[in-house]
């Protein structure tokens, strides 16, 4: 009889697993091992293009397991290189384009330069590059008025397009989020327990759809508002950001899973 995966673990990468300024994963590597030895899944749920994640997924050691990119807008499977068809981004971009005028003050990576995503995100230029290789959606910045914003996002709306804010960008895209990614993967892989981790708005869905999710501070933007999870204690805060925060709040869980503290009975 196959055992039953014990944990999936779902994770946000930018200022969650990885670090908001080095973008190292250094301080997670023993609750990475930890999850390894027990045998549960990671699948790391990001804002980034498949073609960012394909190596990085490699380095953390999680060929294996599927990774949800931009934002829930695609999937990258487990074991895949990454592919490429930017047929949905380029209907993305032209529905942008087609906003009334008055509204656009929105740049989007497809109006930078490989090296202005460099100097926005912090990115070596390499890697800019490969953040530009987009597939489903559009992240940008918004230049104009905060009340110009609003009748963007309106007009984007009625136009067909979600928006979902990040830590740093404004995303569109058509509508698919990380939680839809991550009910597709429970059914898939019927774990036992799941796990979330994030730091932004656009982790929130995720973090709610989990039987477990941690909220790891950003201390560049505005702290996640309480969420109804918070009151039962299905949602707790890691008390550091980053992957330090990331690595003590995984490796208590694992704890308790090894003593099945928290693992859902087998009925």
């Amino acid at each position: 009889m196959t055992r039953a995966l014990p944990l999936l673990v779902f994770s946000d990468l930018d200022g969650t697993l990885l670090d908001h300024e080095s973008y190292s994963f250094a301080p997670a590597r023993p609750a990475l091992a930890a999850l390894a030895e027990i045998g549960a899944g990671v699948v790391l749920a990001t804002s980034k293009t498949a073609a960012e994640v394909a190596p990085l997924r490699a380095a953390l050691g999680l060929a294996g397991w599927p990774a949800i990119v931009e934002n829930g807008a695609g999937l990258l499977a487990a074991g895949a290189e990454a592919g490429f068809d930017d047929s949905a981004y380029r209907a993305i971009r032209k529905t942008l384009r087609q906003l009334p005028q008055g509204f656009c003050a929105f740049d989007g990576f497809g109006d930078m330069s490989d090296a202005e995503v460099a100097r926005v995100t912090g990115l070596p230029r390499a890697q800019a590059a490969l953040a530009r290789r987009r597939e489903f959606s559009e992240p940008g910045r918004w230049t104009g008025t905060p009340a110009g914003l609003e009748k963007f996002l309106s007009s984007a709306g009625k136009a067909g397009l979600h928006a979902r804010r990040g830590g740093r960008f404004l995303t569109f895209s058509h509508g698919q989020t990380k939680a839809d990614q991550m009910a597709a993967l429970i059914a898939q892989y019927t774990p036992r327990m799941t796990l979330a981790l994030g730091d932004a708005p656009n982790d929130i869905e995720m973090l709610e759809a989990a039987d477990r999710g941690v909220i790891i501070p950003n201390p560049h933007s505005r702290p996640l508002p309480r969420l109804p999870g918070e009151d039962s204690g299905r949602v707790r805060r890691a008390e550091t950001p980053g992957p330090e925060g990331w690595n003590a709040a995984v490796l208590a869980l694992v704890q308790d899973v090894k003593h099945n503290k928290e693992a859902p009975s087998d009925g």
